[in-house]
């Protein structure tokens, strides 16, 4: 009887979630009352509240899943591919295409959906860019070790330029009402980076 309970408490849970982010793909720059999330969830506010005790929580939980899903997906990027440029190609995409089938995130990652809300959400989102930056700056330091060669430009400067390029694709994708797809000429426009990298 407590199991099924638990099951039930935490499928409405997700259920919230699911709800949250599915009217987040909704026109950008539009924000999210709880009203309106309840309505689509199907509950009472008090309902939404038993579960979350405020809209800031239940927009952490989105930021939870999207963290952990980012970074094991690229910890399984790094495990599967050893060269240093292959490694970075790969985080870039499947950031883009993480963006491109998740229209919602993608308004969470750009900041968009969070104009308003608790700035505590703002310093989450920025906590996970700032981690990747990491992340790609340390692939890049590793690559003398990889290969034997290294690179002319600083990690950090170029980790930042990488980064923000997915940044700016993201904000397009957003602010196009998503019809400019993040992932639309990527391979052109990575092999681009690959040449100036390979001589960097």
């Amino acid at each position: 009887m407590v199991t099924k309970t638990l099951k039930k408490k935490i499928n409405r849970k997700e259920d919230i979630l699911r709800a949250l982010a599915e009217m987040l793909e909704g026109k950008p720059g539009q924000r999210i009352t709880t009203a309106k999330l309840a309505k689509q969830v199907g509950v009472s506010e008090a309902a939404l509240y038993r579960h979350f005790p405020s809209k800031a929580r239940m927009f952490e939980g989105l930021i939870d899943f999207i963290e952990s899903t980012i970074f094991t997906q690229i910890n399984i990027i790094k495990e599967q591919q050893k060269q240093t440029f292959t490694r970075i190609e790969h985080i870039l995409y499947f950031l883009l295409g993480f963006a491109e089938q998740n229209p919602g995130i993608s308004r969470l990652l750009t900041g968009d959906a969070l104009q308003g809300e608790n700035e505590r959400l703002q310093a989450r989102i920025e906590h996970i860019f700032l981690k990747l930056e990491s992340q790609i700056k340390q692939i890049l330091r590793e690559k003398p070790m990889l290969d034997g060669t290294k690179l002319q430009m600083d990690e950090t400067v170029l980790a930042n330029l990488l980064l923000a390029y997915v940044e700016g694709r993201m904000s397009q994708f957003v602010r196009s009402q998503f019809k400019q797809k993040p992932t639309q000429n990527f391979k052109v426009q990575w092999l681009f980076f690959y040449n100036q990298l390979k001589q960097s």
